[in-house]
């Protein structure tokens, strides 16, 4: 992104070039009075540097726009393969029932993996979960009550990661938001139940 600065002597630049070429080609055009056909090729100049000036500005901006566009398309990306792992990750440690220090040393480290991307809301609700899931296997095994703790946990984590992916398509229907968090708990407890 252009600094201040730049886009101020840029702008300054363009001004000026403005200001002394009209005046150049007013004075051309005036002195062009007497010579035949010599008005019409200054104003096919004019018209020509003014539609080159235009233009320029035009795509300027368009390739701003596309570059932040595409920018915003890698970070989301990015974004997304980081809490696809994440959550792979969770699963497999929580899936094999006991889980070692090392284990827990790697859920802490890929704190520093969702620092790089996370919302706030997503890095507390990591560390929430992490927290609780190290209270919870204290004895290195996952019993009844702490897998539904650490589900509970893992359900808040979700829903925080849903609303840093795609919480702008929530957030345009605050009832749906509702609905979705509302089954996110509903399904984990249901998943509690059941297993």
């Amino acid at each position: 992104m252009p600094s201040y600065r730049f886009k101020t002597a840029n702008l300054i630049l363009s001004l000026s070039v403005f200001v002394f070429g009209y005046i150049f080609l007013r004075y051309a055009y005036q002195v062009a009075d007497s010579f035949p056909f010599s008005q019409e090729i200054v104003l096919i100049v004019l018209g020509t540097l003014a539609t080159i000036f235009i233009t320029a500005l035009l795509l300027q901006k368009q390739t701003e726009v596309e570059l932040g566009k595409e920018q915003r398309i890698k970070y989301l990306d990015l974004k997304s393969t980081t809490y696809h792992q994440l959550v792979t990750d969770i699963q497999e440690f929580v899936v094999k029932g006991d889980l070692t220090r090392e284990d827990l040393r790697h859920l802490e480290f890929l704190a520093h993996r969702v620092a790089l991307v996370g919302s706030p809301d997503v890095l507390k609700s990591y560390g929430e979960f992490v927290a609780g899931i190290a209270t919870a296997v204290g004895d290195a095994h996952l019993s009844q009550m702490d897998s539904d703790i650490v589900s509970r946990k893992l359900a808040e984590l979700t829903i925080a990661l849903r609303r840093d992916l795609i919480g702008e398509l929530d957030d345009r229907d605050p009832e749906m938001k509702a609905v979705i968090d509302r089954y996110i708990i509903e399904n984990t407890d249901r998943s509690i139940d059941a297993f």
